[in-house]
């Protein structure tokens, strides 16, 4: 079983567990709110996941908070994902309310899918009724967790140099 969980010391070892395979792979570690700082000063890390009302309105970002997908069953980590509370003008065109990332052992295994469907209750809960969720064009495995979750595609955005991408809504 899956389920979302707030980082704690309670769980360091699964946050080092994923974080160290995700390294070894070589590959860009999503969302982005995990990799923002070395999460070996965990204490540091801890204290500065989730960007708050105050830091948003300081630094020009808007408010989030980030939650890990437990497998409860075998008790790892298995994703994260990192819900906005609202939109900036960037965020409207290519991150959406919901970033989100599995680990690259548990992959086309279903979480993404039931992470982002678990990270819409959140979004309920924060009074969101309209989420925006973007990805790569070439990431058809998230496009399809996408979509499985409701989401409609509205278009795609090409920026300069980049990879187009998938902008999808999903009515809650």
């Amino acid at each position: 079983m899956l389920k979302l969980v707030r980082l704690s010391p309670v769980y360091q070892k699964h946050l080092y567990d994923m974080m160290e395979e995700w390294a070894a792979e070589g590959e860009k570690i999503v969302p982005y709110s995990i990799r923002k700082y070395d999460y070996h000063d965990f204490d540091f890390y801890l204290d500065h996941l989730d960007v708050t009302e105050v830091e948003a309105e300081e630094m020009g970002l808007v408010p989030d908070v980030t939650f890990f997908a437990l497998d409860t069953e075998r008790d790892i980590f298995v994703g994260a994902v990192n819900i906005r509370k609202y939109l900036n003008e960037r965020l409207m065109k290519t991150g959406g309310h919901i970033g989100d990332g599995i680990r690259p052992s548990e992959r086309r295994k279903g979480y993404g899918t039931e992470m982002i469907g678990l990270a819409l209750e959140e979004c309920r809960k924060m009074g969101i009724s309209r989420v925006l969720m973007t990805c790569d064009k070439s990431n058809i495995a998230s496009a399809k967790s996408i979509m499985n979750n409701g989401g409609v595609l509205e278009n795609e955005i090409s920026v300069e140099g980049e990879e187009p991408v998938q902008r999808y809504w999903i009515e809650l």
